[in-house]
């Protein structure tokens, strides 16, 4: 019962305006970077960002190589998610692979048995390993990408493994104003779990798409997002009313409740500029998050990056719960 307890509360505790909640390693949907969490968490067009192929894969391009980051998110209490990322160009025909790692710490924990007697401190970490390689099709502004990633998750003497793939497309003519992107993470399996029961990883389908202005210093971004599966807004418990014969009425969501938050959406004035400034709008960690009759402003962040010759500086601030601020940071160098 103890162990059953400890993952629960774990799953729950960073699942981000997750589907369902019956997923395992729900922290790959964890946005890394400073620059992706500031616009919302979903965009899939950076092809600049040597974070980017975490999420799209098919980002992956020559113009990263030599390029090293690390990001930091400071989250509740003593939970740390830690990442880095690296791309290297073999030569120009073979091409560029990306490899990144994520590492996100639950801090310790106090074991006790069913009698409450405490047993002592353990540790809790998920960890994955990626390696991508993307190519352009044949007289196309279409790119293709994969990731492979091996997950590990430890929780006391508990411990799983998985593998899983990302497939991402990605369509990007530096003479167009506009780009999209489409990317089908998380497929795959666990290969051994933490008993019996095996469980399934969160697939995330994203279609995602930037525009830039002609003449005007801002670069939009939209994201709809857990296209694989439609219905993403459920009944809460804390919204439920009475009538005047005890009966217990659920307030469910609407059609065009459903809709709205599948929808994140981003913006970065002055992109091309040593400044940015960034801010994105995540409309199901909105609904998800918020509280009756308080303001808590979740769903929103916001962030700046600083760009010299051969480092960039980037912080967000973000609301993932009501309980406490979000700090990313992320340094991304070029070698």
């Amino acid at each position: 019962m103890r162990i059953y307890s400890i993952v629960f509360f774990l799953l729950s505790s960073f699942a981000f305006a997750q589907v369902g909640g019956e997923e395992v390693y729900l922290f790959l949907n964890q946005p890394t970077s400073a620059r992706q969490t500031a616009m919302g968490g979903a965009v899939l067009t950076l092809v600049d960002d040597v974070n980017q192929p975490l999420w799209n894969p098919a980002s992956i391009n020559n113009d990263l190589d030599g390029k090293i980051s690390l990001n930091y998110l400071n989250y509740l209490t003593d939970i740390n998610y830690f990442s880095g990322t690296y791309a290297y160009m073999v030569d120009r025909n073979i091409g560029t692979f990306h490899s990144g790692l994520t590492y996100l710490n639950y801090g310790s924990f106090i074991g006790a048995d069913e009698n409450g007697v405490e047993t002592g401190t353990f540790k809790a970490y998920d960890m994955s390993l990626s390696l991508g390689y993307a190519r352009q099709l044949p007289y196309l502004p279409v790119y293709l990408g994969a990731n492979l990633k091996i997950i590990s998750s430890v929780i006391e003497q508990y411990h799983s493994m998985g593998a899983a793939v990302d497939l991402g497309i990605l369509y990007y003519d530096e003479r167009k104003p506009y780009r999209f992107g489409l990317v089908a993470r998380n497929l795959g399996m666990q290969i051994t779990q933490y008993t019996d029961l095996n469980e399934k990883l969160p697939l995330q389908i994203i279609l995602s798409g930037s525009f830039k202005p002609e003449f005007v210093p801002v670069k939009l971004y939209g994201s709809l997002t857990n296209l694989q599966e439609w219905q993403i807004a459920y009944a809460n418990p804390s919204d439920a009313t009475t009538d005047f014969e005890n009966n217990t009425i659920l307030n469910k969501p609407d059609f065009f409740n459903n809709a709205l938050r599948h929808i994140v959406i981003g913006a970065e004035l002055f992109p091309d500029k040593p400044l940015n400034i960034r801010a994105g709008f995540n409309f199901q960690r909105a609904h998800e998050m918020k509280l009756n009759f308080t303001r808590t402003f979740a769903g929103l962040s916001a962030g700046f990056g600083l760009k010299f010759d051969n480092f960039h500086l980037n912080y967000a601030f973000s609301k993932f719960h009501p309980a406490t601020d979000a700090h990313t940071f992320s340094l991304e160098i070029n070698l």
